[in-house]
């Protein structure tokens, strides 16, 4: 019998020692690595090449596996919906490798505590934020009756149910990669990013599972997402679950107008920026585009002139006068109703929060305060809560019934995620979201950009 093949885990790859006389075509996964005179290839390839040896009856030693086969099951008592159990059925049926795109409130982590229960296998689910983190280790301790060990925030340890953030996950699957069989990953539109892609590439886990609500990237057209977890198996959107797994909602555009000092102001300091993109032969319509513009800001005459024109224009555009009318006039209309305010920006939060008298949630707010302010909200103690972007995923706020868009990037995953926070169902909500946009500006393009998706198909505009 000829000697096996061996496969070696070693820091977020693995080692693959083929016998001189072998004659498998181990080039299709691996890379020659002369310092080890072996073959070596990312983690992520020991299901093909395993299954490839397996399949073709080629002898071969594993020495990469370190995750467990478990016997749970879960302790609640809980009747999934029909879409959840299609969901499932879709990731067994693409051989438990894909990306289940549900909307913000419809039960992606019930639909990943069924993978769990149906793969059996030692898991790690990655997750955006220490509070989802500890949010995913409480729900799965309930559903599983077992303890849930966590990776992040001052935790660091490994159990066959871990959560980590991805932070964390970075850091730790080079020495850890070979311990989960498989990997859930929260949020999943982050991976695909040039540092966080190395979690799925490190992890030797032959099932995947990715899950969002909005899995495109505005800067990413070739999304390597299907390379890292698998194709999209399984889509709803939010307008085929509205009135029944969601809340009904409507979504209004209101414009308003600069008074004459901010036009005027605003005009000038665009004029100002755009003569320097044009005399620097900068689009930044093209993908390079604000690259090329910092780059010349650094080095060009007039550059940092031209900058802080394109930071004035951009602040009197979305922090207009007019539009922190609109705010109050809508928080007098709704009020006693949830409110949620979005800004591009801290420092505007921060004016409306002073302007208002309301509570202020961004990345600088301690997680003490952070809990006090949702727990605040989530009683009504707190009708209105004003937040830069820390709301935009995760979070679950259910009382939310209106949201009010101040500003915001071109984003079309911001955008749907923000529609996602007041989506959550309860009897008789009709929720809605205002977009405030500054006529006559940049704001017009941004708008237009950001709400190219199926659920703003039946913009209301509301001029005001």
């Amino acid at each position: 019998m000829p000697d096996p093949i061996t496969i070696e885990f070693s820091e977020g790859t693995l080692l693959v020692n083929v016998p001189s006389e072998s004659d498998v075509p181990i080039g299709q996964w691996c890379t020659y690595d002369s310092r080890f005179n072996c073959w070596r290839c990312d983690a992520s390839q020991y299901a093909p090449l395993v299954e490839y040896l397996y399949r073709n009856h080629i002898p071969y030693l594993d020495e990469a596996r370190n995750y467990n086969v478990l016997t749970i099951a879960p302790v609640e008592q809980r009747v999934p919906r029909d879409y959840q159990l299609e969901a499932l059925k879709a990731w067994k049926a693409a051989k438990r490798r894909g990306i289940v795109v549900l909307p913000t409130g419809t039960g992606k982590t019930f639909v990943a505590q069924m993978a769990i229960a149906d793969a059996q296998r030692s898991t790690l689910v990655v997750v955006p934020t220490i509070d989802l983190m500890t949010q995913w280790a409480s729900q799965l301790e309930r559903a599983f009756g077992c303890h849930v060990a966590m990776l992040g925030g001052g935790s660091h340890e490994l159990a066959d149910l871990t959560v980590a953030t991805y932070d964390s996950a970075l850091l730790s699957l080079d020495s850890s990669g070979g311990n989960f069989g498989l990997l859930i990953v929260d949020e999943c539109h982050h991976l695909p990013g040039a540092t966080y892609r190395h979690i799925a590439k490190a992890a030797i886990a032959p099932y995947r599972l990715g899950l969002s609500a909005t899995p495109e990237r505005d800067d990413m057209p070739d999304n390597p997402l299907e390379e890292l977890l698998g194709a999209i198996c399984f889509r709803k959107e939010i307008d085929e679950m509205e009135g029944t797994v969601l809340a009904d909602y409507t979504t209004e555009r209101i414009y308003v107008e600069l008074d004459e000092a901010e036009f005027a102001a605003y005009s000038a300091s665009r004029e100002r920026y755009i003569n320097f993109l044009h005399q620097n032969a900068i689009n930044l319509s093209n993908a390079d585009g604000w690259k090329r513009f910092l780059v010349a800001v650094a080095r060009r005459p007039g550059g940092r002139e031209a900058y802080r024109a394109y930071m004035e224009q951009k602040r009197i555009a979305t922090a207009s006068r007019a539009k922190l009318n609109t705010v109050w006039k809508l928080l007098r209309q709704h009020a006693g109703r949830r409110t949620l305010i979005f800004t591009a920006d801290n420092k505007t939060a921060y004016e409306i929060g002073e302007r208002f008298c309301l509570p202020v949630l961004t990345h600088h707010t301690k997680a003490a305060e952070r809990k006090d302010f949702l727990d605040c909200f989530r009683s009504g103690e707190y009708p209105c809560l004003v937040t830069s972007k820390v709301l935009n995923e995760g979070v679950d706020v259910p009382e939310a019934e209106i949201g009010i868009v101040v500003s915001g990037s071109g984003s079309i995953r911001e955008h749907v995620q923000r529609l996602g926070r007041i989506l959550r169902p309860t009897p008789g909500k009709t929720a809605i979201l205002y977009e405030i946009v500054s006529f006559g500006t940049s704001e017009d393009s941004t708008s237009e950009r950001r709400r190219q998706h199926r659920a703003y198909e039946r913009l209301g505009y509301l001029p005001m």
